[in-house]
């Protein structure tokens, strides 16, 4: 059921230009020494925006202080407007019936795309 979920997603959510997105924007940040640890987090949320379904997000328990200010960082120059966006296509999504599953997983990419340092995705 995932994997046609992951093909609906990728044709009709949106999955394959989010997915082409990130790549895009995670090249960008790794031209940059500065930018390399937030275009890993670009590389990661690619291949969740790809193939969402059947995929779980975990916290690390062993982040730290290093995930906590790179958080604040990721979230003031970008997290906060891709978290919107993705929560304002989650609400609009839900309205309908057919849309909920796919608008439960915006809301999964909106959580990882705020603060994405310190977690891991299983699945």
């Amino acid at each position: 059921m995932n994997l046609l979920l992951n093909l609906v997603w990728i044709i009709f959510g949106g999955g394959l230009v989010l997915c082409l997105e990130y790549l895009l924007g995670g090249l960008v940040l790794c031209l940059t020494l500065v930018g390399i640890p937030f275009g890993v987090q670009c590389f990661k949320m690619a291949g969740l925006a790809l193939m969402p379904f059947g995929k779980d997000i975990e916290d690390l328990p062993s982040a730290g202080a290093m995930s906590f200010g790179l958080n604040i960082v990721w979230a003031l120059f970008a997290g906060i407007w891709i978290f919107l966006t993705n929560v304002v296509i989650g609400v609009s999504l839900a309205l309908t019936i057919i849309g909920i599953p796919f608008a439960l997983q915006h809301l999964k990419l909106g959580m990882v795309a705020f603060a994405p340092f310190g977690k891991r995705i299983r699945g």
